[in-house]
């Protein structure tokens, strides 16, 4: 069984934005950002497989569009 593409862009848009406090608040005391590095590349990781296995691929104006029904689906 395989992941929809359109939750995978939603996972990984999600997961790589909530990643990017973490990398600012490492590199703000000094430490190593390792937790928020494995974070973004599995973030990248979903978001490319997304991009390979959507025919014609996504534009950055569906994105908005691809949320709003992903969400929809999960909610109802």
């Amino acid at each position: 069984m395989s992941m929809d593409p359109d939750l995978m862009l939603v996972i990984g848009l999600v997961v790589g934005g909530f990643s990017i406090p973490s990398v600012m608040g490492a590199l703000a005391d000094g430490r190593v950002p390792r937790a928020a590095a494995i974070a973004i590349m599995l973030a990248g990781g979903l978001i490319v497989l997304a991009i390979q296995q959507q025919p014609g691929g996504y534009a950055l104006g569906d994105i908005p569009d691809v949320f709003v029904k992903v969400v929809g689906q999960y909610i109802n």
